[in-house]
């Protein structure tokens, strides 16, 4: 039981001396104070778990580096990392329903006269959710083609439907005011 009581030593001892630098290295990733404190507290749980594997404890910043990195790379990957949290929500005008439902049929009218591909890949990808490799799946093309289709198939799309029924981009999701 030595062993373990020495490499949880080590480990605070680590953890003491490079969580600044570690920190700074996390914010420098996600650009958000919190977001960092909270990237490296996952790494170092996980570094903690893989402690006693470390061969060489010098090498124990780079092994932090890297799993600071790849935990950084996996968050941004989530959809729910680019949602942030607010103080207070808008709350939406209470309009009449029958506007909705307009705009549902004006924007579904100019759906359908979109070109077929134009008009899958726009479905595929804001309707059915899908990635752009599993677009380009369904499709039978590359995903290059995909980018293109839904580009092209959201920009005819703005120009059609004007003022009247501003579509806003957010990220390549389309919403409606």
């Amino acid at each position: 039981m030595a062993g373990a009581s020495r490499d949880s030593d080590e480990f605070c001892d680590f953890v003491a001396s490079r969580s600044a630098a570690l920190v700074r290295l996390a914010y420098l990733l996600l650009g958000d104070h919190e977001l960092a404190q909270d990237l490296v507290q996952e790494s170092l749980a996980r570094v903690y778990v893989a402690w006693p594997r470390l061969r060489d404890v010098a090498n124990a910043e780079a092994y932090t580096r890297r799993v600071i990195t790849r935990t950084a790379i996996s968050w941004r990957r989530r959809r729910s990392f680019h949602e942030r949290p607010v103080e207070l929500l808008r709350e939406a005008p209470s309009a009449d329903p029958s506007d909705d439902l307009v705009v549902h049929e004006v924007l579904w009218a100019h759906l359908l006269a979109l070109p077929p591909r134009q008009r899958a890949a726009i479905v595929l990808r804001h309707y059915a959710d899908l990635s752009e490799a599993q677009t380009a799946e369904a499709m039978g093309c590359s995903v290059g083609a995909v980018k293109s289709s839904t580009s092209t198939g959201l920009k005819h799309l703005r120009e059609r439907v004007g003022p009247d029924l501003e579509l806003r981009r957010t990220d390549d999701e389309v919403t409606l005011p």
